[in-house]
């Protein structure tokens, strides 16, 4: 991921969208920062207290937490009061140009303002809206809020999560969060296509409970097919056998074998063939069931080894074993560090992209922005003077340098 330049690769596949991004906290933020990365023109709408996220630290930057730093990279910020029919001036304007809209008001919010996507459809044809929420509209649920966790626990993540003595866990970063905003980045790009077929635009939602379910697999597919639920089973897999953490002379490593021949490769490379012949493991489903038995043999040979140089011969044979790794040892680690996946400019690092495309190249362009930053530059591109801009922080459409918390 490289700083900007002035060559064609250097504007991104996105480059020439324009992106009006009313999202907070995790989920949108995220998915405009894949559309940033890649060029997109991303402009942050925010309210007059501005990202709640910016205060969820410590760690800080000034005053933003590393938990927006992280996300709002690549964007420019504008703080406004859409609450007031001029802030819904303001953006009615910002959107005859844009392509996309992104929010993740309740649902009715946008209604309630008379700018619902019933008004958005016939006064901007070509427009893009997608909506991030909890449950959607309609359902029992309809209209409710969604938080990930809450979200894990009601779509059997946290049920299916955790050992016999841990008993169900919450999944340590917040997976249905994430994952709705890359959701969302791909329904504003298939959306994107079909506009270039049908000169349209049109709505997409995508919900923190879909997903949540959509991303169970295989347990959904397991359930569907004998009826089961699946019980806790720690870093185990339901479905394959090897495919656990393993203590060695040093740190713990994982193994993860998906089929029946690279397990017998497996057996072979750590000097114990016999293993992939025994009748107790020479099949996948035998091997689930003498779960515990293979668990001791292979237990006790990598008991014998140093973690790293044993993943490090494992991989270059072609077996799937790594070391576990805790963050700082990911981040400095020799391969992340020669494929450049930690992007740094001023003050600021990051995780750079991991969308690699061989022309037109994510940069990292803009450091994360402040608090309303790009007020003034944003709206001059819109047309409004300096004293139209002024009168407007003067009543409050437009806000000053600090929120209002």
């Amino acid at each position: 991921m490289t700083e900007a330049a002035g060559s064609e690769a250097a504007l991104g596949a996105m480059s020439g969208l324009r992106v009006i991004d009313l999202t907070r906290v995790l989920g949108g933020p995220y998915c405009t920062q894949i559309l940033a990365d890649h060029g997109a023109d991303v402009i942050k709408v925010e309210p007059p207290a501005g990202d709640e996220v910016r205060d969820w630290g410590p760690p800080f930057h000034d005053d933003d937490a590393a938990y927006f730093i992280g996300i709002n990279r690549n964007k420019r910020s504008i703080g406004l009061d859409l609450a007031s029919e001029g802030g819904r001036v303001v953006l009615r304007k910002m959107l005859e140009t844009a392509d996309v809209l992104i929010e993740n008001f309740k649902p009715g919010t946008l209604e309630k303002w008379g700018i619902g996507n019933d008004v958005l459809s016939k006064k901007y044809p070509r427009l893009v809206h997608c909506r991030i929420c909890g449950f959607g509209a309609d359902g029992p649920r309809g209209g409710n809020p969604g938080y990930d966790a809450i979200i894990q626990a009601m779509t059997g993540m946290i049920a299916a999560t955790g050992s016999p003595e841990s008993g169900p866990m919450r999944i340590g970063v917040p997976l249905v969060d994430i994952t709705t905003g890359l959701y969302a980045a791909i329904g504003i790009l298939m959306a994107l296509s079909e506009r270039q077929r049908s000169g349209k635009g049109q709505f997409l939602e995508t919900t923190l409970y879909e997903t949540g379910l959509a991303i169970m697999h295989p347990h959904t597919a397991n359930y569907f097919m004998h009826g089961k639920p699946p019980g806790l089973t720690g870093n185990e897999h339901p479905n394959l056998v090897p495919y656990a953490i393993f203590p060695t002379k040093t740190d713990n490593i994982f193994i993860g074998v998906g089929n029946d021949g690279t397990f017998r490769k497996l057996a072979k490379e750590i000097g114990k063939p016999e293993l992939g012949t025994d009748p107790r493991f020479a099949r996948n489903k035998d091997r689930i069931a003498n779960r515990e038995a293979l668990r001791a043999e292979l237990a006790a040979v990598f008991s014998q080894h140093e973690a790293e140089p044993l993943c490090n011969r494992l991989l270059a044979a072609g077996l799937p074993a790594g070391p576990v790794q805790k963050i700082d040892q990911a981040l400095t680690n020799p391969h992340t560090i020669a494929r450049g996946d930690v992007i740094e400019k001023d003050w600021y690092k990051g995780v750079a992209s991991p969308i690699r495309l061989d022309r037109s190249k994510p940069s990292l362009r803009r450091l994360p922005p402040k608090f309303n930053q790009h007020s003034q530059e944003v709206l001059g591109e819109f047309g409004y003077s300096k004293s139209e801009i002024d009168a407007m922080v003067e009543t409050g459409v437009v806000c000053g340098p600090e929120r209002k918390r």
